[in-house]
């Protein structure tokens, strides 16, 4: 059997309760790399191949450990070129250094402006460098979103890069159906928006966002990011980011007074919870990847060239967002969507993507195993936590599951606590032992001196 080790914050059949979610954070921040990493988990999934989660741990000290337990690493990555990643960049490629096993890249993106101007990533230019020379040497090529990263990287002078988009689009294989379902959006029409806090501060989204709240009543805002979903549960409003007022994610937004509000902690929620709506659109891409896997028409306002890129090279419906007036009508982006291209060159994508895993020595379901009938069955077979919604409730089960959960939480941190304590009377009681023999302490002296006689001595 072989067993491949995924980059991913958690396995796709780990249920997690909300509040363990919320405090393990095993969306990595944003529950977008779930809809990838959990796609990628099901690709790899093939009847002699077992895919294990590595929960997010980079850990240096690991590396004999993974050569010798798995025979290849796998890592879906997004926008993982930006300068506020360079430092997870690093780490990771200073496992990756210890590894003498593959390690394949899924998907890597450049992040820059809608102009694609890539002089903002100069300075984390040697660090990009040493991270794709150490996947190279374990790899045949590098799989990336699109053309703008393929050009920043041929830039540099690497030449086994490979555009495959991003594995969250391959969730069904070659089959990708999405379809328009009512002619024309009314004001009964379901919608979901979504958008980072960028766009929605900066961007004008939140302007957007309020027209269409006011004329389509059955409007509901999808957020992704960690701060979203404890505003939600625990109406946290104490970090920066919980402070933008404008989120819907915000308990003073009437959206959330309007429980109009959700963010999922597991992919199969959010793509089942979309089959029911009309449209969906925004600057989240894989807020808007998860309507198009569900069937649900979607445009992708792009706001910087990571969405921008995939885009283009899935041929999913966009505008720019900067280039969308204030007052935009989400019915006037419905009726000039057009999903043909998406859907009709999806199998030729497919193919292209598949051939970068067999060149790379992965196995996929849908060639290889069941097109991934077992994944889904075992999938379907968990009971998953609904969407996180807002917390306007103050019935009792609602305060008993938190309470509960806070309660536990202490008694957790009390018993941690009094290890603690323990190891350090321990600790202490060591010391002092050595300091009572002569001979011992004699001969620490006459090796090192002062400093270790002066880490021996108990503090007073």
């Amino acid at each position: 059997m072989k067993r491949i080790l995924l980059r991913s914050g958690k396995s796709p059949f780990d249920v997690v309760p909300v509040e363990e979610a919320l405090h393990r954070d095993v969306i990595a921040t944003n529950s977008g790399n779930l809809i990838f990493s959990d796609a990628a988990h099901k690709i790899l999934t093939t009847p002699g191949t077992e895919v294990v989660s590595n929960s997010m741990r980079t850990e240096v000290g690991a590396a004999a450990r993974i050569n010798e337990e798995y025979d290849a690493f796998v890592v879906p990555l997004a926008n993982a070129f930006r300068p506020t990643f360079e430092p997870a960049l690093q780490r990771l490629t200073r496992l990756i250094s210890r590894l003498k096993i593959p390690v394949v890249v899924l998907g890597v993106g450049a992040q820059a402006g809608l102009d694609q101007d890539a002089a903002r990533l100069k300075a984390m230019e040697p660090t990009v460098r040493a991270f794709c020379s150490a996947v190279l040497e374990r790899s045949a090529s590098i799989g990336v979103r699109g053309e703008f990263t393929e050009k920043y990287l041929t830039d540099m002078g690497f030449r086994d890069v490979e555009v495959i988009g991003c594995p969250s689009m391959f969730l069904h294989g070659d089959r990708l159906t999405v379809e328009k379902r009512v002619e024309s959006l009314t004001p009964e029409s379901r919608l979901a928006i979504n958008g980072s806090h960028t766009a929605v501060r900066s961007g004008g989204l939140h302007k957007i966002i309020t027209r269409t709240h006011a004329h389509y009543p059955k409007l509901r805002y999808i957020g992704q990011n960690l701060t979203d979903a404890k505003q939600l549960y625990w109406r946290d409003v104490d970090s920066p980011a919980g402070r933008v007022t404008q989120m819907p994610t915000h308990p003073d937004h009437p959206m959330y007074q309007e429980d109009k509000v959700r963010v999922y902690i597991d992919p199969v929620t959010w793509i089942d919870d979309l089959r029911g709506f009309d449209y969906s659109f925004g600057s989240r891409i894989h807020g808007n990847i998860a309507a198009l896997l569900a069937g649900t028409p979607a445009t992708v306002l792009a706001f910087d060239s990571r969405t921008l890129e995939l885009c283009r090279y899935f041929e999913i419906p966009h505008r720019l967002l900067n280039e969308v007036p204030a007052d935009l009508d989400p019915a006037d982006l419905y009726e000039e969507a057009d999903f043909g291209p998406l859907t009709g060159n999806h199998r030729a994508r497919f193919e292209r993507f598949t051939g970068f895993l067999d060149k790379n020595g992965l196995e996929n379901t849908f060639t290889h195993g069941d097109g991934g009938a077992a994944f889904d069955k075992k999938l379907r077979s968990l009971s998953f936590p609904a969407g996180v919604a807002p917390w306007n409730s103050t019935d009792l089960a609602s305060l008993t599951s938190r309470f509960g959960w806070l309660q536990q939480r202490i008694s957790q941190l009390d018993a941690h606590n009094a290890e603690l304590k323990r190891e350090l009377a321990r600790s202490r009681a060591g010391a002092k032992a050595v300091l009572a023999s002569p001979s011992i302490y004699r001969r620490a002296r006459r090796v090192v001196g002062g400093p270790l006689r002066r880490a021996l001595k108990p503090s007073k």
